[in-house]
C-alpha cells in the first residue's frame, strides 16, 4: 500500500503517478484507504482539516506523486438568469451552513450547486432558480478562511480554568411592607 503522507504544493511542478477520484465526502478526510484509477491500494495519513481539492497533489512515503479527481456524485444544480437573484440564493442557502459549489456554463448561464435536498431545493425555486438533478464533481467554495483560494487548518485551542471563590452568603431574605 502506498502511503500518501504530503501535500504538495499546486505551485509545485511534479511528474503524477496516478490520480485518486474521490467523492467530497470522503476528500474531507485525512485517514483513509482507497484505491487509485489504475487499482493501486493507497492510504492517506494527511493532517486534519483542509478539503482535497480537484488537481490537488499528494505524495507518498515513497516519492510518487497521486494527483486528486472529484468524482461525480448526485448534486442539484440551481440555475438563476440574474447576478441579484445569484447572490439572494447564495446568501440563504450559505445561511443554512450549506456547502455551495458556484460558478457558470459555457453558455452563460450562472448556476449554485449543492447536496441534493428537498428543502433546500423548495427555497431555490421560491427565490426563482430552475433545478437540475444530476451527476458531477462537487468541489465547493473553500470559505471565509481559506488562503488565496486554498483550505487551511484553522483551529483554537482554549485551556481556561475557572475557579470562583464565593466568600459571601447566598440568603435572600427579602422584607417587603406593602
Amino acid at each position: 500500500m502506498l502511503e500518501l503522507i504530503q501535500r504538495i504544493d499546486g505551485s509545485t511542478q511534479a511528474d503524477v503517478y496516478d490520480t485518486l477520484t474521490l467523492p467530497y465526502e470522503l476528500r474531507i478526510r485525512g485517514r483513509l484507504k482507497a484505491v487509485t484509477d489504475s487499482g493501486l491500494d493507497v492510504g492517506l495519513f494527511l493532517d486534519r482539516g483542509p478539503v482535497l481539492r480537484q488537481g490537488d497533489l499528494l505524495q507518498a512515503s515513497s516519492g510518487e506523486v497521486i494527483q486528486i479527481r472529484a468524482a461525480d456524485e448526485p448534486v442539484t444544480t440551481a440555475y438563476v438568469e440574474d447576478g441579484l437573484a445569484l447572490g439572494r440564493l447564495s446568501y440563504h442557502l450559505g445561511n443554512r451552513h450549506v456547502s455551495l459549489a458556484l460558478g457558470s456554463d459555457t453558455d452563460g448561464r450562472y448556476w449554485v450547486r449543492f447536496p441534493p435536498d428537498h428543502v433546500l431545493e423548495e427555497l431555490a425555486v421560491l427565490l426563482g432558480a430552475t433545478l437540475s438533478h444530476h451527476q458531477a464533481p462537487f468541489d465547493p467554495e473553500s470559505g471565509a478562511y481559506a488562503q488565496a483560494g486554498r483550505e487551511h487548518s484553522h483551529s483554537h485551542s482554549h485551556s481556561h480554568e475557572h475557579h470562583h471563590a464565593h466568600g459571601h452568603s447566598h440568603d435572600d431574605n427579602h422584607n417587603h411592607a406593602h
